[in-house]
């Protein structure tokens, strides 16, 4: 018989081999017919002499790649959230009680719902190929998995793995799963129909033993240990996420009461939970930051935009070499590095070396990966090798005058169609390019520091640029792993235009007396990855105070940078890179150093609480973000969402400063910005928030999603597709956990300091 989904065919030895495929579609999900599907499947297995059951895809790159998640956002009530974990439930122990054998056999990703759905089965095969990963991510989007999964997981795995996979949303690579008791066997993709079948002959499988090593079995095996590996998973969450996201902490309920609680009181448990958190507010942002990103891939497209498939880079300091790897690593694309001294070639090399050698010693990949990939990657001291190049992107330090001397030795030395990108953070691209012979082939691409971590680029097309090179820009970003947003060419662009008044504000704080370490703490409470003086030290404080002349030159004396620190760039105190800033460095730690209140003719001598703190720095970003929405630098409250949380970290449970902005109401926002306007005038609510407040209007109903310049037109019958080829109307746990895991990168990446 054949099913929508499933596909039964018995053989002669009396098992039936079940082919999962979804008709039409290139990823196997979820959708809200499953549980049907299942019954009327496992109904018809009945009505046959069936001795086992092998379910396999018929997909040739994934098994189940998770859950329908569209089907979430048209949740309206929490009690149909609980149904569906609930039908989920049912539909899984249905096939746990089948009076015979059942195996699934994995071959690419089986994540979310689709492991859920493998975990219900007596036995797990899978293939030993390098597109076979097994997870759970749905904390990524602030659930918990609600088919079963903080339940049966840890009867297979342990506590101790079972609170790590689900806790972080990690994949499992095959070789992993199968050490660790999540799969029965990993055999090569010929073997695995064969395999699986063999499993069946071997009747229904016992309830298996966590495969622990013995400092874990003392562990878990008693209640003093599971307390104690309850309540430090508990403190870690709490100290990395804050307490601001709530899926981690039902998570860690939900798998406690799997072995705390009878299995009916538990699965209610992760029932609840998941229900929960459906209809909260935190998942409901990164669900839309999510689909944010993925709508996102269909704009600026032009399959028929000539590809980049050799790349230069112009400086090979931390940007240079990062920017270097990413193209050659996750591009996959030859890259010469072009720097003044031999030594900095060397050094943005090791750059990525390093990266790749910790990978290898992981065995995420091999020797041969790892050589084959440094093959991409040379270097030159002139421009040598630079005349077949279709992309030149220069990282060099903030002087107008040396990046259009780039521009011209790239004119003489490259193709007439060559690209001149450059890394500027601040300059106007409009003056890289005034004296360029072909200005349309000069655009901006500013990348975020760790470049091979942060998942945001802005790029800037000055009014010169051409379509083509916007288009071809875009998608090779995205080769890159990079989430793009083209905007207006302006100073500061968006990202550093947002960020700037913010840091003002923190160091006007600073001279008005408000301890270091209590401004920092204050905008970490309030959700951001480390404080704005932390940050300044992490960026350099001699960077900042290049780029303020640049932007209050161009947008006004709201942008002056205290003249105070002036003195701490007198002083060589630049951050982290000298070893002292606002902070002292050492190896084992940072702490505040006294003797910078005393350089900035500052006594400590706190006045305002925390929440005070936070509201002020956060209303001046919020100002400068509506500002730079009704100028048109970025084309939707979308694009400054999505920029401010992949750029800068903005809190990813806020759902970035206009969809923040909404949830307050424009008429609070620009009340509190009022007030604070009576003691310095640059709060005044900018005239679009002030007219946003006095309609009633909000950011997303007044100012639909848009592209500022479309390169390819949809028609809107037509389906639309992501750059895999997969429907936006289905997305799954899989792509969830591919653009979600981009916020966590973000927010790892600026708390690690790097």
């Amino acid at each position: 018989m054949t099913q929508s989904v499933f596909n039964l065919d018995l053989d002669d030895s009396g098992i039936a081999v079940v082919t999962i495929d979804v008709p039409g579609e290139k990823m196997n999900t979820l959708r809200d017919t499953f549980a049907d599907d299942l019954q009327a499947l496992l109904d018809d297995a009945k009505q046959q002499s069936v001795k086992g059951m092998v379910f396999i895809s018929g997909k040739s790159d994934n098994f189940i790649a998770g859950a329908d998640v569209k089907m979430l956002d048209s949740v309206e009530r929490r009690e149909d959230a609980l149904a569906i974990s609930e039908l989920c439930h049912r539909a899984f122990f249905d096939m746990k009680k089948l009076p015979f054998p059942t195996v699934s056999a994995i071959h690419g990703a089986a994540l979310g719902g689709g492991l859920e759905f493998a975990l219900a089965c007596d036995y797990r095969v899978c293939t030993d190929s390098d597109i076979t990963k097994l997870g759970l991510p749905e904390v990524q989007l602030g659930l918990l998995p609600g088919g079963g999964g903080t339940q049966r997981l840890p009867k297979l795995v342990g506590l101790q793995k079972a609170l790590e996979w689900t806790l972080t949303g990690k994949q499992i690579r095959a070789k992993q799963a199968k050490k660790s008791g999540l799969v029965d066997d990993c055999v090569p993709q010929t073997i695995l129909l064969k395999v699986a079948k063999e499993f069946v002959l071997k009747g229904k499988a016992k309830a298996a033993k966590p495969k622990l090593d013995r400092i874990s079995q003392l562990l878990e095996s008693n209640p003093f240990g599971r307390n104690l590996i309850f309540k430090k998973a508990q403190e870690n969450v709490l100290k990395k996420t804050g307490g601001h996201y709530p899926a981690p902490l039902a998570i860690i309920k939900a798998i406690r009461a799997s072995v705390e609680l009878d299995e009916l009181k538990a699965y209610k448990t992760e029932a609840e939970g998941f229900a929960t958190l459906v209809m909260s507010s935190e998942s409901k942002s990164l669900r839309g930051i999510f689909f944010a990103t993925t709508e996102m891939k269909k704009e600026w497209r032009n399959d028929d935009a000539p590809a980049i498939t050799k790349t230069a880079v112009l400086g090979g300091g931390l940007m240079g070499a990062g920017i270097a790897h990413v193209s050659a690593v996750k591009a996959g694309v030859p890259v010469r590095i072009k720097d003044v001294a031999e030594q900095g070639i060397s050094n943005a090399m090791n750059y990525s070396y390093k990266i790749l050698d910790k990978k290898q010693k992981r065995r995420i990949l091999s020797k041969a990966d790892l050589q084959q990939t440094m093959n991409r990657i040379t270097g030159t001291t002139n421009y040598s090798g630079f005349k077949h190049i279709d992309l030149v992107i220069e990282a060099v330090f903030e002087d107008l005058s040396l990046k259009q001397g780039m521009v011209a030795d790239v004119e003489r030395e490259c193709q007439n169609n060559t690209i001149f990108a450059s890394n500027t953070s601040s300059l106007p691209i409009s003056q890289i390019a005034a004296e360029a012979e072909r200005p349309e082939n000069v655009i901006g691409l500013h990348y975020f520091s760790p470049v091979e971590k942060m998942p945001l680029v802005e790029i800037i097309p000055h009014e010169g640029s051409s379509e083509e090179t916007i288009a071809r820009i875009v998608n090779f970003a995205r080769k890159q792993g990079k989430t793009p947003i083209v905007v207006k060419d302006s100073a500061g662009f968006y990202v550093n235009r947002i960020l700037a008044p913010y840091m003002n504000e923190a160091a006007n704080l600073l001279l008005a007396g408000e301890p270091i370490e209590k401004i920092d703490a204050a905008l970490v409470e309030f959700g951001f990855p480390v404080g704005p003086l932390a940050l300044l030290d992490e960026v350099g404080i001699d960077i900042g105070s290049k780029i303020a002349p640049i932007l209050e030159q161009e947008l006004g004396d709201r942008f002056k940078a205290p003249d105070a620190f002036s003195r701490l760039i007198d002083a060589k105190r630049l951050g982290r890179k000298t070893g002292r800033g606002f902070y002292l460095y050492d190896k084992k730690a940072k702490k505040v150093d006294g003797s910078v209140y005393e350089l900035l003719g500052v006594s400590p001598s706190p006045r305002l609480n925390k929440s005070e703190i936070a509201k002020r720095c956060v209303a001046q970003m919020l100002n400068e973000a509506a500002r730079c929405l009704d100028e048109g630098i970025i084309a939707s409250p979308r694009d400054g969402d999505i920029g401010a949380i992949f750029g800068i970290g903005f809190p990813p449970f806020l759902g970035g400063p206009f969809s923040y902005m909404d949830k307050l109401g424009a008429n609070k926002v620009s009340s509190e910005m009022a007030t604070f306007a009576n003691f310095n005038p640059v709060f005044a609510p900018c005239a679009a928030l002030v007219a946003m407040a006095d309609a009633g209007a909000s950011f997303y109903q007044v100012t639909p999603v848009q592209q500022t310049k479309p390169v390819a037109e949809f028609d809107e019958q037509e389906e639309v597709t992501v750059s895999d080829g997969e429907a936006l109307e289905e997305q799954t746990v899989q792509e969830v956990a591919a653009d979600t895991e981009a916020v966590a990168d973000t927010v790892e990446s600026i708390k690690e300091n790097k």
